[in-house]
């Protein structure tokens, strides 16, 4: 729970109140999406504890019981008895939270938080056993700051890190939701990544949802420390909350991906301020969007419509889908909203929302949710569990006023993939086996389990993005003759200890074709490049094996890079009459041929740098990242830079162009009423373009970054 105003930026504050007014439909169509409904996630490693490998599952009291006495010892176990005679806990549901007030206001004579003994006689370590006995896992509160958020100020964690989380690891806990009252004004990140190491420290997996309201952008730094993050202040039990919160999360699917969550806060599922026509709304978003899934209704008075919701297998599928996507939203006009979330089998979870007072018809195709070109598709209706055949990949749905109709979208036959660029870790495979433990995602290979590999390095070289496998493995991904090229970084993982039987060598096959192989590479060697000619080809194909029958060598595809489809014509074009693939921005949405502005979308003016007028362009705030596909067939990128003029003297920011990840262009620092700086960047072959601008190192108030007259010439 919040007891400020969400900060959104760090100029300007707002009430979940204006979330909505802030989040107009027409800003909805901007917000990071590709056509395929993949969107390229910024390059960050997921935090090393294996958990939350798919979005954290389970109940928080706070909604239901606030500070009252009735939070109390007997509560709290009848809640873990309930998970399982309801089946709660069959649906997937794990986690027994507790929320604040179950501490005493003052901490003992050596500094130890003490259990309320009228709420908790027997002690939280008794508590946690208990819910552990019913085979689910146990969560606890705390604030970064030096009091909890309840008014009768119970003590924070600020200052007491380690040995709060010492102590919470000794009574068992596995889940930490750390709050943000009370914070004395020290650097979020600083107070957040101080219980985190803390929680590593103690050597117990505990889950850490970071708890910030979105204050300071968390989506940028987060993913490395916690498990989640909020993503805004505070939810209420009111359709304009839920929706505006909505709106601000569906912002940020490229952020998202195992291990790491947006959170845009518990389920008000049930607790009465909304139908059940928009509680089912509720749980659909959430569920496409990938969020954790907390119960903070009370289930000793629950309906049979609020289990219904609650336990439906079908929705909490998509949320718990091994892929670990966030859904887009892929169009949206006049309240009408329709979001597309990949899935592990090729599928596509579809939501078609009707945000406005009266029914409306919403209708959506295969090739707009991006897995178009089957001759047929199962439409699964994931409310009534209906499932009929499509001949040509239509979805349309009469939905009643507040209502989402939500689908899963499985084609026939596996599909061609849209013109694009993507990490193979991002696609769904068609076969996959591993001599040891499953192929991971993002992750080294680890052991036998599913997540417990580790950051991807090969000899000290780090990767957020890629395939950890062992040799004896063996992948292959449906392309459908539309992919011209991979490129990637291979070699035996650091976890593999250097030695004679520690080599892996790499292959890489268009259908049967060999079209690049490594040749045995060992353990320290480091990475090797590779780049595969794929034109044509309908398959592809990655085995990675030993000289040897040694299966434990762990063998990395790191930074797994796909091109598909052709780009844009030859000539000359303005970049921002073009369609980005995806988008991230710290303020709003990137805005076409305007500034920045403010956060709600078409709020922006005319592009300015240093007096300097300019019609054409992209307006954002740092960090952003813009990416373009290219599909090899570009030659340059000329633009003019700088901080905005309407920010004044103020912001620092600093500009990247990247080809193919690899930078080909730098301003250096711009400030605040500085004469533009102009940009050539090379692009020759490049399949990807990336427009970067961060911060310059000094926090980013006021950083309203324009790419001014950005033209692109192709061949």
């Amino acid at each position: 729970m919040a007891r400020f105003p969400h900060r959104l930026a760090p100029r300007f504050t707002a009430s979940l109140g204006s979330l909505a007014l802030l989040f107009g439909g027409g800003a909805l169509a901007t917000l990071g999406v590709t056509a395929a409904g993949v969107a390229a996630a910024p390059p960050a490693a997921a935090l090393q504890n294996t958990l939350a490998r798919t979005p954290q599952m389970g109940f928080n009291n706070w909604n239901s019981t606030h500070c009252r006495a009735e939070f109390n010892e007997d509560m709290v176990k009848g809640i873990a008895d309930l998970f399982v005679s309801k089946g709660l806990k069959d649906a997937g549901y794990t986690y027994v939270n507790l929320d604040d007030c179950w501490a005493l206001p003052q901490r003992d004579a050596s500094g130890n938080l003490v259990p309320d003994p009228v709420r908790f006689p027997h002690g939280i370590k008794a508590v946690a056993d208990y819910v552990h006995s019913k085979g689910l896992k146990f969560g606890l509160y705390s604030s970064a700051g030096t009091k909890t958020c309840d008014t009768k100020g119970f003590p924070g964690g600020l200052g007491h890190e380690q040995q709060d989380a010492n102590l919470w690891a000794s009574w068992g806990v596995d889940y930490l939701k750390y709050d943000n009252c009370n914070n004395q004004d020290v650097d979020a990140q600083q107070r957040y990544r101080a219980m985190g190491d803390a929680l590593k420290n103690t050597g117990r997996d505990i889950l850490y949802s970071i708890c910030e309201w979105g204050s300071s952008q968390p989506q940028t730094w987060a993913r490395d420390v916690g498990n989640s993050w909020r993503t805004t202040g505070d939810i209420s039990d009111s359709w304009n909350s839920m929706l505006g919160i909505a709106h601000a999360n569906q912002a940020l699917a490229p952020y998202a991906q195992p291990g790491a969550w947006n959170d845009p806060d518990m389920l008000e599922v049930g607790n009465g301020g909304m139908t059940d026509t928009e509680y089912r709304t509720h749980f659909s978003l959430w569920a496409e969007m990938a969020s954790p899934l907390l119960i903070g209704s009370d289930l000793r008075t629950a309906t049979p419509a609020t289990m219904e919701i609650l336990t439906n297998k079908d929705v909490i599928a998509v949320d718990q889908d091994p892929l670990g996507r966030q859904g887009t939203v892929i169009s949206s006009a006049g309240g009408l909203v329709v979001m597309s979330k990949p899935l592990a089998d090729g599928s596509r979870a579809i939501t078609l929302t009707n945000e406005t007072d009266t029914a409306q018809t919403i209708a959506t195709t295969a090739q707009t949710a991006g897995i178009g070109g089957a001759r047929s598709y199962t439409l699964k209706d994931l409310w009534t569990h209906r499932s009929t055949t499509v001949r040509d990949g239509a979805v349309s749905a009469q939905v009643p006023p507040h209502g989402t109709a939500m689908f899963r979208l499985t084609p026939s036959e596996a599909t061609d993939l849209p013109a694009g660029a993507y990490q193979l870790s991002d696609l769904a495979w068609s076969k996959a086996q591993n001599a040891t433990g499953p192929v991971e995602r993002d992750h080294s290979n680890g052991g036998g389990a599913s997540g417990d590999g580790r950051t991807l390095s090969l000899n000290g070289t780090t990767y957020p993005k890629g395939l950890g496998t062992s040799t004896g493995s063996d992948l292959t991904y449906y392309l459908g003759r539309t992919c011209k090229n991979l490129t990637v970084s291979v070699g035996v993982d650091d976890e593999t200890a250097v030695g004679d039987d520690s080599a892996a060598t790499f292959r890489i096959y268009r259908d049967s074709t060999v079209v690049a192989d490594s040749g045995p590479r060992t353990a320290g060697q480091g990475p090797l490049k590779l780049s595969a000619d794929l034109t044509g080809g309908e398959n592809l194909r990655l085995t990675a094996t030993s000289p040897g029958s040694a299966h434990h060598v762990h063998a990395d595809w790191a930074d797994a890079r796909l091109a598909c489809g052709d780009g844009p014509k030859a000539g000359e074009h303005a970049l921002s009459d073009l369609a980005w693939s995806s988008s991230t921005n710290a303020w709003g949405p990137v805005e076409k041929d305007t500034s920045n502005g403010e956060y709600a979308a078409g709020d922006g003016h005319p592009i300015s740098i240093g007096g300097t007028a300019y019609t054409k362009g992209l307006g954002v705030h740092a960090p952003s990242t813009v990416t373009y596909y290219l599909g090899g067939t570009c030659t340059s990128l000329t633009t003019d830079v700088g901080v905005d003029d309407e920010v004044g003297r103020h912001g620092t920011v600093d500009f990247t162009v990247l080809a193919d990840g690899v930078a080909v262009a730098h301003s250096g620092t711009a400030i605040g009423g500085d004469a533009p700086v102009h940009l050539t960047a090379p692009l020759t072959g490049a399949h990807e373009l990336t427009l970067q601008v961060t911060d310059a190192g000094d926090g980013n108030t006021y950083d309203h970054a324009d790419w001014a007259n950005p033209v692109l010439t192709c061949a």
